[in-house]
């Protein structure tokens, strides 16, 4: 008999490992609690692999030989506790895709710059004509990829919550970028539960893999002390020498962070032996990823962007620092357990007007109401974007920069954006 593998969750991750389970014979079961969008159903269905929506049969599951959870499930849920409780393996997409593929695995983590960095190297290593394939948190699942398609390189954009459940997985050049506090509301709102995530990155390297990471981050430099990790080391940072082939004015990407975000995507490039000039140019013509520090308009000299990857207050710290203008910032939505203290000083002096946009603004008034500037309380897109456009003069920026998760009032924080842009573009 098949061994049988049985998939919680069928978005992205969750049917491209039903997919690949498929093809490598073995029997399959997707369940997913919510309802499977279209697209999804129809891969399963042309793929032959049995599915279900809107509840979880437990007598379909609980026989299962291997899980595969979508990374969106907390490990509290009922069921995974019932699959814990009889010892069945319960295994990331991430970590059942590497069995199958024997690529370079090229992974970034970290609490901000995630995505840019990610889509740097991948924009490097295709310039450099290398057979590289983009997954986890962007593009097409890993497991679907190494399904249907066949690359040398992966470059991997992993959260916490992917990394929770890999195990035999081994990155082959590990780039952890920083650690502040986020979705502690899944690590039982303990900080250092939230770090250990973030460092099973590094797990079973091995003298011959690399571990870049940035060494000004004093809690990755707290984490090191402590732990004897078996990597080669490449640290990165203002007080580290510089590995960047271009100067600072001539990068795409601009703002203190983006430097950082170069400095570890050059590292990671060199390891893998691109060549200088190459890396020099895709610095220089680097476009950025959307939703992230995205310049969408002047309207009657205001300048409006669009941050809405700022899911945490630490994103929003970046994009705060980065501006050069008085600014109307627009924040709010789905709480993670914020410290919004982190941003106080940005906000005193970059800030004349916040424009809360969440169903629940309580906290942000309880925290930032004393600080004497003008607010503006909304509890939708469109409120937000006309209470920012009429307190902005010329020459300001309106800055979308929520700190929260997008799920109070949107699907997700790409949907934020593109009623953000498209509320702006109406102006």
């Amino acid at each position: 008999m098949s061994k049988r593998i049985v998939v919680l969750g069928a978005g992205e991750s969750g049917t491209g490992a039903a997919i690949l389970a498929k093809t490598k014979g073995f029997d399959v079961f997707v369940s997913d609690f919510g309802t499977i969008s279209d697209p999804y159903r129809a891969l399963l269905d042309q793929n032959g692999v049995t599915w279900e929506d809107g509840h979880h049969t437990e007598s379909l599951i609980l026989n299962a030989d291997e899980v595969v959870k979508s990374p969106g499930i907390p490990l509290t849920a009922p069921l995974i506790q019932k699959l814990q409780a009889q010892r069945t393996p319960i295994i990331s997409e991430i970590e059942f895709a590497a069995r199958y593929t024997d690529a370079k695995m090229i992974c970034i983590t970290g609490s901000n710059g995630k995505t840019t960095t990610t889509s740097l190297i991948y924009y490097i290593l295709r310039n450099a004509g290398l057979n590289v394939g983009l997954a986890g948190n962007i593009g097409n699942s890993l497991a679907l990829q190494v399904a249907r398609e066949h690359h040398d390189y992966y470059v991997i954009e992993l959260s916490s919550f992917q990394l929770d459940n890999m195990y035999d997985f081994k990155a082959d050049i590990a780039i952890l970028l920083n650690i502040t506090p986020d979705h502690l509301d899944r690590y039982d709102f303990k900080f250092q539960n939230y770090v250990d995530a973030k460092f099973r990155i590094t797990r079973n390297q091995t003298a011959d893999d690399a571990f870049i990471y940035w060494a000004e981050d004093p809690v990755i430099d707290r984490e090191l002390k402590r732990l004897d990790l078996g990597a080669t080391l490449y640290p990165y940072g203002f007080s580290c020498p510089n590995p960047l082939p271009v100067g600072e004015d001539e990068l795409a990407l601009k703002g203190r962070h983006n430097v950082l975000n170069s400095m570890a995507a050059t590292i990671a490039a060199n390891v893998v032996g691109i060549r200088k000039d190459i890396i020099r140019e895709s610095l220089k013509s680097f476009q950025g990823v959307e939703h992230r520090l995205q310049y969408v308009a002047t309207v009657r000299g205001i300048r409006f962007i669009n941050d809405s990857k700022a899911t945490n207050v630490n994103s929003c710290w970046y994009a705060l620092e980065s501006m050069t203008t008085p600014t109307v910032l627009i924040l709010g939505g789905k709480d993670k357990g914020n410290d919004y203290s982190e941003i106080d000083d940005l906000v005193r002096s970059k800030c004349h007007t916040l424009v809360f946009m969440g169903l629940h603004n309580e906290k942000l008034h309880e925290h930032f109401d004393s600080f004497g500037l003008n607010i503006i309380d909304t509890n939708n897109l469109q409120d937000a974007i006309q209470g920012a456009y009429k307190a902005a003069k010329e020459g300001d920026t309106v800055l979308l920069s929520p700190c929260c998760a997008s799920f109070d009032l949107f699907k997700s924080y790409e949907d934020r954006g593109e009623q953000f842009m498209t509320a702006v573009r109406n102006l």
